[in-house]
């Protein structure tokens, strides 16, 4: 009968122990990998300068693109307000010249009137008298009337000169602006280039900057993968040292405590018989497919035949003896560890049939035998076998369940988050940590 099992806490599989060999061959090649690390960092550095550079071209190569829009713009707004300048200006010479037309016409009217076809409603007649005086008083009046109009005529040719002028100058702001139409679409066309330009070249530097980032994040990679190559190995023995100073602790004080349940398993001679009386009747678990008559099990044991503190370390000393004995599904009576039975899948892939063990339940039943309480050999029976409790107010000695209605797994509860049991096939009785997940709302208390 194996006694001592693993640590209770440690883990089965013990970390990486590099050899002095491999740790002499990582320091030998620690002097490459610092230049290498070196010039990684270099290469980064230099990443980051290039990128800088590229973001501020990129922002001229924008701003100038920008400044093209703008002027092109400016240049249509000029070339619109000379155009309008002509327009206006050709509207108000035509003006003048049509009221200079009309003015000099009324003159020369008036004139005829005057001293050609005088008539009863022409201004000569109504001044005609036959006195002197009077006829001179007519001829002042008309050199008076026709200065008048002469110098009204006089008056609005000057403002047709004017306007003249205007239009002149308009005619010069036009081609002005003919000639900023021209430059303006020379700039648009320039500011259309340049935009495609700068595209092109954004397209490129954007290209080149993805680039230079995945080469900056390998670099940083290659740089993180140098320097744990260079303390990895060592680390790896620090931890492996630590590791098996532990696990030999734990050992050690497990195989003590193993060996003194044992002990004292073997020494409770009442224990025993009080086993061997359940184990009277009784077809072993292992004949289920034999056939013929058998005692059947009591689904609901009968109270144990001691309580107290005592009867919790007789249960916990008969489960301790058994750390190491191999698991075998449907293995385990209370006598001890049995031949496994057939499952037809997992437990027969490893052979359970043909192996002296426990599984969960048979683990269970042995050790609660010692204190005169037959249980069945199935983790769903045993939920229901004692005193339900709250799973946080579980104590030593109370037996812990996963599964609907406990079927999938029972454990014996040691107490600090500890527990005893026989897990699955291909390992062996053992102490582990409770695992919440999946446990059942209720622990099931035997002994009061």
């Amino acid at each position: 009968m194996l006694l001592a099992g693993p640590a209770a806490a440690q883990p089965l599989t013990p970390p990486p122990n590099p050899s002095d060999a491999e740790i002499g061959r990582a320091n030998a090649d620690l002097t490459a990998q610092v230049n290498e690390v070196s010039t990684l960092i270099n290469r980064v550095a230099a990443a980051d300068q290039q990128l800088r550079a590229l973001d501020d071209a990129l922002a001229l190569k924008r701003e100038a693109v920008n400044r093209a829009l703008v002027d092109l713009q400016v240049a249509r707004d000029a070339a619109d307000a000379a155009a309008a300048a002509v327009a206006d200006t050709k509207t108000q010479l035509d003006v003048a010249g049509a009221k200079v037309g009309q003015a000099r016409h009324d003159f020369d009217q008036v004139a005829t009137q005057a001293y050609v076809r005088p008539s009863s409603s022409s201004v000569v007649t109504y001044l005609a008298s036959s006195s002197p005086d009077v006829a001179l008083d007519r001829a002042q009046v008309l050199a008076m009337v026709s200065k008048t109009q002469r110098q009204a005529l006089d008056e609005l040719r000057r403002t047709q000169i004017e306007q003249a002028n205007q239009n002149s100058a308009a005619r010069q702001a036009k081609t002005v602006a003919d000639g900023a139409a021209v430059a303006a679409e020379q700039q648009k066309n320039a500011a259309s280039a340049a935009l495609t330009a700068a595209k092109a070249e954004v397209d490129a530097q954007a290209a080149s900057r993805a680039n230079l980032q995945r080469e900056r994040t390998n670099a940083q990679q290659a740089l993180t993968v140098a320097r744990a190559k260079v303390v990895g190995l060592q680390t790896q023995r620090e931890v492996f040292l630590e590791w098996n100073e532990q696990t030999e602790s734990a050992a050690a004080s497990l195989l003590a405590a193993a060996n003194a349940a044992a002990q004292r398993a073997l020494a409770d001679r009442e224990a025993r018989e009080r086993a061997a009386q359940l184990n009277q009747g009784q077809r072993p678990h292992t004949e289920l497919e034999a056939g013929g008559p058998s005692t059947p099990r009591r689904t609901l044991p009968a109270p144990p035949r001691i309580n107290g503190p005592a009867a919790i370390e007789t249960v916990v000393d008969r489960a301790m003896s058994q750390l190491g004995v191999v698991y075998a599904w449907g293995g385990g009576d209370e006598r001890g560890p049995t031949l496994g039975i057939r499952d037809g899948g997992m437990a027969d892939a490893h052979g359970d049939f043909s192996k002296i063990g426990f599984d969960c339940s048979g683990l269970m039943l042995f050790a609660f035998a010692g204190i005169g309480v037959s249980l069945p050999h199935y983790s769903g029976y045993q939920y229901n076998a004692g005193t339900r409790v709250d799973v946080n107010e579980r104590q030593r000695g109370d037996m812990l369940f996963w599964g609907p209605g406990g079927s999938a797994h029972v454990a014996l509860y040691l107490g600090d988050g500890q527990m005893i049991e026989a897990p699955e096939s291909g390992d062996v009785v053992k102490i582990s940590p409770v695992r919440e997940d999946g446990l059942m709302p209720y622990a099931v208390r035997i002994i009061n």
